[in-house]
């Protein structure tokens, strides 16, 4: 038998009953019912219980060991009662019925749960890394980048791509970010620069005839951390020689929609991946107000800057705007009758936070529009308004006015508060 297992524990199941099996790995979770000790076993794949039974002699000794030490034990696989097989394990119709045990290495008394998150602070998880890495939430996401990372080279190596691991320490290059600099010890006063990006590497590459290149690149960039901005990360690095933006488009298209298809229910949810749509610059801009739409939002912005431009409809505010070549963008809010008057307040008050004259809008409840731009707006024009944003009774529909280039970026701001204010946003 070998020295430490013969299984994982997250392998065994009702065909391994009546084998003798040994395990290795951290006690997860310790029960005492009676005399009768239940120990959860876990290692990488998942999660065994072990018995130590109340007449055994090695009760008095186990009893003793701590949560998230190491231990290897041996012993018989069997099956559990009807009335405490676990459903919700994949190992829950059996246990481990324990004859030995040795401990390999003992633990003290951990700052926090592993097996549970019991909301350990973000300081206290780095102290203990090593602890914050066992719980299952880290080992799945880390297993998850593995296998991203992994599906990505074989889709990238099937289609004919090489990958080359382009050098770290490089002459500083004028890039979108401050470099992180390396002082030589050969050459004093001298300093080396961890690379932004691979740029001009994979350009020499391109240069030098290799036609295809990837990897999975190194990324350094001094600067503060943000939502979209990492001081260190790794990106798909591609570059490709005599060919088109068609060209890229079809070649990354099934490279990143496979790598959606492949990991679409890592988190034990069935999601439906669907594929995103190809826009240029000036529709995401007008549809979305930013060049990288949060597509989680359904709204979309509309152009609706013949409506308020027609003869009869007697906004001054707005035909001044137009007039001098401004725009008018329109976020349609769907079935929002039931909202209170605060609201529309609420989202008036945020407008003007933001430098906005306001938020001005028009609610449709039965055959009229109400609100406070409606009575400038006759019955023609607002039915060309819900022609042209789709809207139905009971939506209310947002304007903004301004230079186009202002208009929509303000816009996309009006559209991400108001569908969070609805809270229409889908889930991560």
């Amino acid at each position: 038998m070998h020295a430490y297992r013969t299984h994982m524990c997250g392998e065994l199941r009702k065909t391994h009953v009546g084998q003798e099996v040994k395990l290795s790995g951290w006690i997860s979770r310790v029960r005492d019912h009676g005399g009768v000790l239940f120990i959860d076993l876990r290692d990488k794949t998942g999660v065994t219980q072990c018995v130590v039974e109340e007449n055994s002699p090695l009760l008095a000794e186990i009893e003793k060991w701590r949560v998230e030490s190491v231990i290897t034990i041996e012993g018989k696989a069997s099956a559990r009662t009807a009335e405490t097989v676990n459903p919700k394990m994949p190992t829950g119709d059996i246990e481990i019925v324990i004859g030995k045990a040795v401990l390999q290495s003992a633990a003290d008394v951990i700052p926090f749960q592993v097996a549970e998150d019991d909301g350990a602070g973000e300081d206290i998880r780095l102290r203990y890394r090593y602890l914050d890495l066992r719980r299952e939430k880290m080992q799945r996401n880390i297993t998850l980048r593995n296998g991203v990372i992994r599906s990505l080279r074989a889709r990238m190596h099937e289609q004919d791509f090489q990958e080359f691991q382009t050098p770290i320490l490089t002459a500083s290059s004028p890039e979108g970010a401050r470099d992180y600099l390396v002082p030589s010890r050969l050459h004093p006063g001298k300093f080396y620069a961890l690379p932004q990006a691979p740029q001009q590497f994979k350009q020499l590459l391109m240069v030098g005839g290799f036609d295809r290149y990837f990897q999975i690149a190194p990324c350094f960039r001094d600067e503060d951390g943000r939502a979209d901005r990492l001081a260190e990360f790794y990106q798909l690095d591609v570059e490709m020689s005599f060919v088109t933006q068609e060209d890229v488009f079809a070649t990354m298209t099934p490279v990143v929609k496979g790598v959606f298809e492949e990991f679409a229910d890592f988190t034990g949810a069935k999601r439906k991946v669907e594929w995103l749509p190809n826009l240029d610059y000036k529709t995401a801009m007008r549809k979305y107000g930013t060049d990288k739409p949060d597509l989680r939002n359904p709204l979309e912005i509309v152009d609706v800057t013949e409506v308020f431009a027609r003869d009869d409809v007697e906004f001054k505010a707005f035909k001044g705007t137009i007039e001098k070549g401004g725009v008018v963008r329109a976020i349609r809010a769907p079935k929002v009758s039931a909202q209170p008057r605060s609201f529309f307040d609420k989202l008036n008050s945020w407008a003007q936070g933001e430098g906005a004259p306001g938020l001005g809008y028009i609610l449709f409840e039965g055959t009229e529009g109400k609100g406070p731009i409606a009575k400038f707006v006759p019955a023609a024009a607002q039915e060309q308004l819900k022609k042209i944003a789709g809207l139905e009774d009971g939506d209310a529909i947002f304007f903004v006015c301004n230079k186009e280039s202002e208009a929509a970026k303000f816009a996309g701001k009006a559209r991400d508060k108001i569908c969070d204010d609805m809270g229409n946003r889908e889930k991560d």
